[in-house]
């Protein structure tokens, strides 16, 4: 079942590669959605895909970045079907 996952991830999580691995990372798991620095240095992540496929997503950059996040906003949503392809956003 399709899901929507949006988190907030914080720590030294900007200037580091964060959206560019999330990126491949996405790509690699067939997520749609998006990645975004925010202006108060956290960074933000909607994506969409099967339940299942969120999870190993979700898991995949946490175990990437586990020195580098102090802390992690998560909420699951009902999926929009409108996020097919994932980007960057800027």
């Amino acid at each position: 079942m399709k899901k929507q996952l949006h988190l907030i991830y914080s720590g030294r999580v900007q200037g580091i590669g964060f959206r560019y691995t999330v990126l491949d990372i996405a790509r690699q798991q067939k997520v749609g959605g998006w990645v975004k620095n925010l202006d108060d240095g956290k960074v933000e992540i909607i994506a969409e895909a099967d339940e299942d496929l969120l999870k190993i997503f979700l898991l995949s950059i946490n175990q990437h970045f586990s020195n580098y996040v102090n802390d992690l906003e998560i909420r699951w949503l009902p999926a929009s079907g409108e996020l097919n392809v994932f980007e960057i956003k800027f």
